[in-house]
């Protein structure tokens, strides 16, 4: 049963989340939110077999002030609550993100929602994932993504707008716990036309998540990546997206985020334009347009076997200007990269970089096709890296064997 919210209805996150939480119970459907701009106190749980959808630039959501709460003092790793100088302002569904000094990024911060509160101490739903340090300044923040879900299936969020308004936010939040927009362990989820801005942190992340399908959407100025699909995610397809001026890539490939098609999307102005690294296996960049990014414009990062990229493609792309500030070239593979395919792209450089190079302990690279301008180089390699015959590689997004799922819980 789909439910079109007035804005009566949604006068503010709360009142959203319970809509979305009773469409849930009834068993799915779509929660359309009104034309409006609403500032959020807590991220958007989606449930499974909800799409929350907007209208389009009209429905404008605006991440709250995120405010600072020391622990009092050391708390340990499972704990399903944590002990606060002060809870004053906090609230019983608020979605908050624990950490101390050594734990920003990673899978170290704890990203909950409060279930009770208790003078100063404060429950949480799972336990905290690790151990809080006293003299790491550990705190409870109210940091958090706006929309996100977690061990769902088949949702979606379509057609509104996302200000990450990192000016108000004290402190950032690490891509792998989240994001503007994050998913963790889930399966058949769908984004398109979203338009987000200004986090500090991520735009886009998904963890641990396979079959994703993101289109028509902008990830932009915030001050890590654009786009991160990470850790084991398996069979995402991206279309005519963009990752445009944030601190980082415009599209990270994070740990063995594999069977995955980026196609006809822009990475302009970023400090990297794409980024593979660590068991980043059998993906397409197709018609993509990776131009004018402070560093490399598609970057093999150093991953030694057995963790080295290969069975990848490149085709078909515009990658140009990109590696004035930093970088040896448009194209940059390195370490021990494998049985990639290089074809059709049209790349142009400055008079000091190359158009792709390769790392001595590149093999089996296929080069072939590829139009260079405005390059030292247009490739540099050492001869016995580039081979004549296409390696056969089936790659990208699409209908694959449950084998190929096997390392994830979902």
């Amino acid at each position: 049963m789909d439910r079109t919210l007035g804005r009566e209805d949604a006068v503010n996150a709360a009142a959203i989340q319970r809509i979305i939480d009773e469409a849930a119970a009834d068993g799915g459907g779509k929660v359309v939110l009104p034309a409006m701009e609403l500032v959020l106190d807590r991220g958007l749980i989606l449930r499974s077999g909800v799409e929350l959808c907007g209208q389009g630039e009209d429905t404008v959501l605006v991440k709250g002030a995120g405010e600072i709460y020391p622990l009092s003092g050391y708390h340990n790793y499972g704990m399903c609550d944590v002990p606060l100088k002060s809870a004053a302002g906090l609230e019983v569904g608020m979605t908050v993100s624990v950490h101390d000094g050594r734990s920003h990024g990673g899978f170290m911060e704890t990203f909950a929602t409060i279930t009770w509160i208790d003078g100063d101490w404060v429950g949480l739903d799972h336990g905290i994932e690790m151990d809080y340090s006293a003299d790491e300044a550990p705190c409870l923040t109210t940091v958090y993504p706006l929309v996100f879900g977690h061990r769902i299936h088949n949702a979606a969020v379509r057609d509104m707008r996302l200000e990450g308004n990192r000016a108000a936010n004290k402190k950032a939040m690490g891509g792998c716990r989240g994001g503007a927009i994050y998913f963790g362990n889930s399966r058949g989820i769908e984004i398109s036309g979203i338009f987000e801005r200004d986090f500090w942190g991520e735009g886009l992340s998904f963890q641990m998540c396979r079959d994703v399908q993101i289109s028509d959407s902008a990830f932009d100025e915030n001050t890590g990546n654009g786009l991160h699909p990470g850790a084991g995610s398996t069979n995402a397809l991206f279309e005519r997206c963009r990752g445009r001026n944030n601190g980082r890539s415009g599209f990270f490939f994070c740990v063995r985020a594999n069977h995955i098609t980026v196609r006809d999307c822009d990475f302009d102005a970023n400090a990297s334009g794409v980024s593979i690294g660590t068991r980043d296996c059998y993906n397409a960049l197709e018609t993509c347009r990776i131009e004018n990014n402070r560093g490399t414009g598609v970057l093999v990062r150093p991953t030694p076997r057995p963790t080295e990229v290969h069975s990848c493609r490149i085709d078909g792309c515009r990658i140009a200007g990109n590696a004035a500030e930093e970088g040896r070239a448009q194209i940059e593979i390195t370490s021990d990269a494998h049985d990639l395919v290089v074809t059709g792209n049209d790349i142009a450089g400055a008079a000091d970089k190359q158009g792709i190079f390769m790392e001595n302990t590149v093999r089996d690279i296929h080069v072939a096709d590829n139009v260079f301008a405005h390059c030292s180089r247009d490739v540099a390699a050492p001869a016995e890296a580039i081979v004549a015959t296409v390696p056969v590689i089936e790659c990208g997004y699409g209908e694959w064997p449950e084998v190929v799922f096997r390392h994830l819980c979902a």
